[in-house]
């Protein structure tokens, strides 16, 4: 069945992942992920690069991803596509020291100051939330908003979060939270983490000024966001992985939506798809519609 199923013309990719993992990873070197991006933006879809890797403990690989960032940036505005880039604190030297983290995401934005590309700002698990949000009200200050930051709806602490947001400049990703956190501190159903979802698109759509990111695969999700945006005239819009509903990101691009794809690229592909397929019984059935391309 796998074999069998060809994506489009546009999205096949001439390097040694799998046909699975193919879906959902954009190769393994940056050249080949740009050209994805220009894929993309062919259909009216713009990108979001993500380089897979995260909890460094050692300085040296959080340098060296930090100056790959620099450099894709840099590739991003030379090839002139419409695309930006999405860093993970630990990826960057959290699990090294704070200080390492700073100084590393300070140089990324900068990059992207230069090149008048956007830089997202991962959120991880909870132990890091509150360094992030530091970090992210730094830079988005210091640059007028062109920064922007992932939030998660599981944390019980995220109202409160954004109610501290709403006065920063910078865009916000609404996603629900793939991390597996202490009952205590997260929702834990569905139904919980879906009705949280939702407030938290109440409160950003009638509070924030400078915009707010859709990050959900979920059509209801998506509806309420557009409801919300009929009401209020709050920019926004929709992200969403790549190889996942790519026929319905397409379909808000078409309709007007700003639409973003969220695209891993990397030598450590193995470790995020199945992570990925781990997080949630969502992602999986994501994962095999998007397989046999339904």
């Amino acid at each position: 069945m796998v074999g069998s199923v060809l994506r489009p013309d546009s999205y096949n990719r001439p390097f040694m992942i799998p046909p699975i993992a193919n879906n959902f990873v954009a190769g393994e070197d940056p050249s080949t992920a740009i050209e994805h991006v220009t894929s993309c933006n062919s259909d009216g879809v713009d990108g979001i690069l993500n380089l897979l890797g995260e909890h460094y403990s050692k300085r040296p690989p959080a340098d060296a991803d930090t100056q790959a960032y620099i450099d894709l940036i840099a590739a991003l505005a030379a090839a002139d596509v419409g695309g930006c880039v999405s860093v993970k604190p630990s990826q960057i030297g959290l699990d090294v020291g704070v200080d390492v983290f700073e100084e590393n995401l300070a140089s990324i934005v900068e990059a992207g100051q230069q090149h008048d590309r956007f830089v997202w700002i991962d959120m991880e698990d909870h132990t890091t939330t509150d360094v992030t949000l530091d970090a992210f009200e730094t830079h988005a200050i210091g640059t007028d908003g062109d920064v922007g930051l992932c939030v998660q709806a599981n944390l019980k602490r995220t109202r409160e979060d954004i109610e501290r947001l709403a006065e920063l400049p910078g865009k916000i990703r609404f996603v629900k939270g793939a991390y597996d956190e202490p009952a205590e501190i997260a929702h834990k159903s569905k139904e919980a983490v879906n009705t949280a979802y939702k407030e938290l698109l109440e409160f950003a759509f009638r509070e924030f000024d400078d915009g707010i990111a859709v990050g959900s695969h979920d059509p209801a999700m998506i509806d309420h966001a557009a409801e919300l945006h009929a009401e209020y005239g709050t920019d926004y819009e929709v992200q969403m992985l790549m190889g996942v509903r790519e026929a319905a990101q397409r379909e808000l691009a078409a309709d007007g939506v700003p639409t973003y794809q969220y695209i891993p690229y990397g030598d450590k592909w193995m470790s995020y798809f199945y992570r990925r397929l781990r997080e949630r019984k969502e992602n999986a059935l994501f994962a095999f519609r998007a397989i046999v391309g339904k």
